[in-house]
C-alpha cells in the first residue's frame, strides 16, 4: 500500500539529484514531485512522481531498515540489488535500474512500473490462469539462461536459517531436521546445474503492465541455486493465499498444476518438478510463517510445511 507523504520542489538537495540523474526523462526541471511512501516494506521504499511528467521512479533506502534483518551492510546490499536487476533485466522485464548513491541513505533508484500486481489478479480471479502461464514462461526464462554451479548445501542451510528464526520447541525442530535430513540423501534435489533465482516470489513482487510481467525486489535473488526453489515459493504463496482467503488451500490446486504445467518442456520435467516441489514448497511456507507468529494460522503453517517434507520417500 501507498500513502501520500510530502512534496518537494527546486531547492530539495534529493530531488534536484534525481531529475539531475533523469536527464531528458523530465521535461520541466522546475516541476514539483509527490511522495508516496510504500509500507510495509523491509526498507523505506517511496514513489517519486514528477508533477506533468507521466513519470515517477521509485526508490529504496537500504540505510533505513523497517524489518527484523538490521546486522547487514548497507552499500553491499544496494550493489547486490542493482547487479540483480541488471544481470536480470537482460533476460527478462524487470524495474530498470537507474542510479544509486551512497551518500542519500544507500539509495538505489529504479523505473516505476505502472500496473497490476499478481495480489490483484488473485484478489479478483481475473485473468489469472493467463498471468500465472506468463510468469511461468518468465521464470523459465531467467532459469534457462543463467546456468552455473549448482549449490546444494546452500539450500539446506537456509532451510536451518528459516527453522532458526521461528525457533520451533525441541521436539518440533527434531522432526524437521529428521525429514530434512531424508531429502538431504535423497536424489530428488540432485541438479546438473544450478541457476539465479528471484528467490523472493511474493504476489506483490511481480506487476503486469498490459499482461507484460516485471519482475520487481531482487535483493533476495540467488545464484547457483535450484530453479524448482521459485516454482515451490510461488506455489506456497498461492496455496497460504486461498487458505486465508477463500476458506481452503484446495482451491489453489488448479492454478499450481497450471503454472507448473506451463513451466515445464514436457511431461517427464512436470513430474521431477513436482517430486522436488514439496521441500521448497515447505520452506516457502515457513517463510510465511515469520508473518503470523502466535496466531491460529501459524501453527496451520508449520503443520503444512512439515506434511510437505513428509511426501519423501
Amino acid at each position: 500500500m501507498q500513502y501520500y507523504v510530502n512534496t518537494l520542489g527546486p531547492g530539495d538537495v534529493f530531488r534536484d539529484w534525481l531529475v539531475e540523474i533523469l536527464g531528458d526523462r523530465i521535461s520541466n526541471k522546475e516541476c514539483e514531485t509527490d511522495v508516496y511512501k510504500y509500507d510495509p516494506s523491509s526498507h523505506t521504499v517511496c514513489r517519486y512522481n514528477f508533477r506533468g511528467e507521466e513519470y515517477s521512479v521509485i526508490v529504496k533506502f537500504f540505510a533505513e531498515a523497517c524489518g527484523n534483518n538490521r546486522e547487514y551492510n548497507a552499500w553491499d546490499a544496494v550493489l547486490n540489488e542493482y547487479s540483480n536487476l541488471k544481470k536480470a533485466g537482460s533476460l527478462i522485464n524487470v524495474a530498470e535500474p537507474v542510479a544509486i548513491n551512497e551518500e542519500f541513505n544507500c539509495a538505489l533508484v529504479t523505473e516505476y512500473i505502472n500496473g497490476k500486481p499478481l495480489m490483484w489478479y488473485l484478489k479478483h480471479d481475473d485473468h489469472l490462469f493467463d498471468r500465472l502461464s506468463s510468469l511461468a514462461r518468465m521464470l523459465r526464462t531467467l532459469h534457462d539462461n543463467t546456468q552455473c554451479e549448482y549449490n546444494k548445501e546452500k539450500e539446506f542451510a537456509n532451510f536451518h536459517h528459516t527453522l532458526d528464526q521461528l525457533s520451533p520447541d525441541s521436539s518440533k525442530r527434531e522432526t524437521f531436521n529428521e525429514l530434512i535430513g531424508k531429502w538431504w540423501y535423497s536424489p530428488v534435489l540432485d541438479r546438473e546445474y544450478g541457476c539465479m533465482i528471484h528467490r523472493d516470489t511474493s504476489p506483490l513482487n511481480y506487476i503486469f503492465n498490459n499482461g507484460t510481467p516485471y519482475a520487481l525486489d531482487l535483493e533476495s535473488s540467488w545464484h547457483h541455486a535450484n530453479n524448482v526453489r521459485d516454482l515451490g515459493t510461488l506455489c506456497a504463496e498461492l496455496k497460504n493465499y486461498f487458505r486465508l482467503n477463500c476458506g481452503s488451500a484446495y482451491k489453489a490446486e488448479p492454478y499450481i498444476g497450471h503454472f507448473l504445467w506451463q513451466y515445464s518442456r514436457n511431461e517427464d520435467e512436470f513430474f521431477r518438478i513436482t517430486k522436488a516441489l514439496p521441500f521448497f514448497m515447505s520452506i516457502g511456507l515457513l517463510r510465511i510463517a515469520r508473518l503470523h507468529r502466535n496466531t491460529a494460522h501459524y501453527h496451520y503453517l508449520l503443520r503444512e510445511a512439515e506434511e510437505c517434507l513428509k511426501t519423501i520417500r
